[in-house]
Formats: C-alpha cells, structure tokens, sequence
C-alpha cells in the first residue's frame, strides 16, 4: 500500500503532464501490461542488470504500445520499451543491446545530471517533466509510468534527448554490461545499423529513438572497434532465445494481423512457440475450435507454466465461459501466487461470474493484486466494480478516482474523490488518499484557467 505523500507525488507528477502537453499534438499510447512479457524481457535483462550494478529487484522494463522504434529512461527504476522495437529487433542480443544502453543512462547518472540542468528548462513541458522524473526518484515511481502515460511525444523527445557525450559514454558503458553478461556485443552494431538509415529521412518522419539518441560516424566507429576486440564470456544463450522467442509470439500475436501471423508458422509445426503463436491468432481470428486446441496442447506441454494457463484464461473468458476462466486463472494462481496481473485476470473472471461467492473472492484476489502493483487501470476498475457490489461505495470511488488519476484523467479522478471523500471515514488511510486526488486535480483546475 502506497503512502498519501507518494500518492500526492504522483497524482501531482501526472497534472503536471497532462497539462504542460495539452496544447501539442498527441499521439495515444498506453502501457501493455501482460505477466508473460514482463516476465520475459525481465529475464532477457537480468544478467545486464546485475553487470550494470544494478539492482534486478528494482528495475521494470516496461512496453509502451506503439509501433514506432523507441526506448528510453525517465528514472532510476524504468526502462521503457516500446512494442515497434521489440518487434523489430531480429534476435534477442539486439534486443539486450538496446536495454544495455538505456540501463548506462541509469547507472552513469545521466538522469541525475540532467535534473541539476532544470535551469535550461525554456517551456512548461519540459519544466513539468523534469519535475516528473525528480518525483519518481524521490520515491514514486509511479510517476514515470504517469510520464509515458501522458505526455505528448514531441516533448517528451526535447527531455529525453542525449548529448553526443552521453552517448558514447552509454554506448561504452553497454558494451562493457553485454561483454560481462556474456551478450555478443556485435549485436549493438546491428542495432546502430538498422537506425542509421533513419539520419537520412526528414526529422518529421524519424523514429523517436533516433531523434533522442544522436548517432555520428565516430560514434559508430567506437562501437564497431570496441566489439571487434571484445571477448563476452559465456551465456545463457538458450534462455535467452527462449524468452526473445516467447515475448515476440505473444506482442505479435496480439498486435498483428493474426492471417498474417498465421502464415509464418509451418505447416504442422507444433513446437512450444508455433502453439503459444497459434493459440493467440486464431483466438483472434476469431476460430474458438482452433484456439482451444492449440492452447490446450500448449498447456499439456508446459502444464507447470502460470503464463499458459493464464492465457488460457483469457480465451476463455472473452469467449464468454467465466467459469471455466476462473478455474484456469485459479490454476494459473496456484502456480504463481504473487504476480499481480495473474491475480487481476482471476479476478476479472470470479467477476464475471456475478455470484455472491465470486463476488467475495473476487474482492479478496483483486485487493491482494492490487496491493502488489497499483499500477493497473484495468485492475482499479475491476477494483471498483468489486467495492461497488459488495456495497462499500466509497472505496469503489477511491479505485475509480485512482484509476483516472493514473491515465492522467485529473478533472474525473477529482469527480470521484471527492464522492469517495464524503463516505469514508475521516482521517482513514482512504480518506486521505483521496484528499491527495482531490487536491491534484484542483491544481489542475488551477493551473488550466491560469
């Protein structure tokens, strides 16, 4: 359970964004949040991680959806990714490489250095995201989540712009965290490569991370000289494999075209990933008969794997079968009984079911979810509706008004504290909570008429 005092930070952190934006053009984004991806790409960044000096505890990688080619940190916590890259990436050194070199802005300070510059702040944009990021590493992370959240690309891309020093010394940097992890460091060639094409197309059409990143010959000459000499110790290069393989069949299963997707599995092919591949496309499609199949035998093979039958939870319940849902989430839970976005699909579908039995668990298993991670609009409104039926009307406005505070919706979130504010109890941990929304969102009010 956050604080009231991180709350604030972060409700304020997320004004400060929607509004300092709100006059540029936006482009909408929204964080995918999916236990199996999180958990592979946690996987693909452990060894950099630990090589950087890290802590693999406290660091998140995150996926934006957004096709274009981006990563970026905007604190000590957060790597965010975006789906476009992930996609794009053609084996998992390049994928590592990219998050090797946003872990060097972390660990080289560049974070750090660049709030001590707050002087050369010139818009509001750029004031209200360096307060962000000071937010989120004064303790409330959730503010970098309300960043990528809220804010509108082109400023953020003026506060995530790297010098060309920051550059090389984040390339070194990286070099020397995949060398250590026993990550072939050519890999951060190839990545360098597939963006040096994007210096000759007009600025107006670049990918995002070639805006932020400035990518100069000598700078590609290090990077090329360095992997030359280097000689990485040995990997894991299986596992990694395994999880490159298993992020990319479940983002492109349900962010592609799923005919197309289909067509680039082999006829009879029913390895792990051509199943987990096939169960998410034809669920798509879609063809129920198929999708059950495929998801069942991808089960029967990893029949200890939460992620499966999670999955196979969610096929289930948006084909309408909450019972059968529930018991394949309740499996899932068995097997991984902390992850937080399992326990919210659990509950999603005792929901579902909209009996007074699963209406009880249902509150139990999504307050448990939520006080592992509060940052799930889709848990918060799940949240709600779970208050709202077991007659607590005012914590179900505390998780709604939370819930719009996180995608920086502060005018709605303030609707909704303050109706939450007049039915608990004064002086409790909810009451203040909402006293922190309310007052963000009147700071919003505030500072849009001014």
């Amino acid at each position: 359970m956050r604080s009231s005092v991180q709350l604030l930070r972060f409700t304020a952190a997320l004004l400060v964004c929607a509004l300092a934006f709100a006059p540029l053009p936006a482009r909408a984004q929204s964080l995918i949040r999916d236990a199996e991806i999180e958990r592979s790409l946690k996987e693909l960044a452990r060894p950099l991680i630990t090589a950087a000096g890290l802590s693999p505890g406290r660091i998140k990688i995150m996926v934006i959806n957004d096709s274009s080619l981006n990563a970026f940190v905007i604190d000590t916590q957060h790597v965010f990714l975006h789906s476009g890259l992930i996609m794009r990436m053609q084996k998992p050194a390049e994928l590592q490489a990219v998050i090797a070199h946003e872990l060097a802005h972390i660990a080289n300070g560049h974070l750090t250095s660049r709030a001590l510059n707050i002087g050369n702040a010139r818009t509001a944009g750029m004031m209200g995201l360096l307060l962000s990021a000071a937010a989120a590493a004064a303790g409330s992370p959730e503010a970098a989540t309300g960043i990528a959240l809220g804010s509108q690309q082109s400023a953020l891309r003026v506060f995530l712009k790297h010098t060309r020093a920051e550059e090389a010394s984040a390339d070194q940097s990286a070099l020397r965290f995949m060398v250590a992890a026993g990550v072939d460091p050519n890999a951060m060639v190839d990545v360098l490569n597939i963006f040096r094409g994007q210096e000759a197309i007009s600025a107006g059409r670049r990918d995002p991370w070639a805006s932020s990143h400035p990518l100069t010959n000598d700078r590609l000459r290090a990077v090329r000289g360095y992997a030359a000499g280097a000689k990485p110790r040995d990997g894991d290069d299986a596992a990694s494999a395994y999880w490159f393989a298993r992020t990319q069949a479940k983002m492109q299963g349900f962010l592609r075209n799923p005919a197309s997707v289909l067509r680039r599995v082999k006829k009879g092919d029913t390895s792990e990933i051509a199943l987990l591949t096939k169960s998410i496309a034809y669920h798509r499609q879609p063809n129920q008969k198929q999708a059950y199949a495929n998801i069942d035998a991808l089960v029967a093979k990893r029949p200890n794997d939460p992620y499966y039958r999670e999955l196979r939870g969610q096929i289930l319940l948006e084909n309408g079968n909450a019972p059968a849902a529930a018991q394949a989430y309740a499996q899932a839970v068995n097997l991984a009984p902390d992850q937080p976005l399992i326990l919210a699909g659990y509950g999603r579908a005792l929901l579902a079911q909209d009996t007074a039995e699963s209406n009880r668990k249902a509150l139990q298993v999504l307050e448990k979810a939520r006080s592992r991670d509060s940052q799930d609009p889709r848990m918060l409104r799940d949240l709600a509706v779970a208050y709202a039926r077991a007659g607590n009307n005012g914590q179900a406005s505390l998780a709604t008004a939370e819930r719009y505070a996180l995608v920086g919706r502060l005018k709605d979130a303030g609707v909704h504290a303050n109706r939450a504010a007049g039915q608990l109890p004064r002086g409790t941990s909810g009451w203040n909570r909402a006293q922190d929304v309310i007052r963000a969102s009147e700071l919003a009010a505030k500072a849009k008429r001014n």
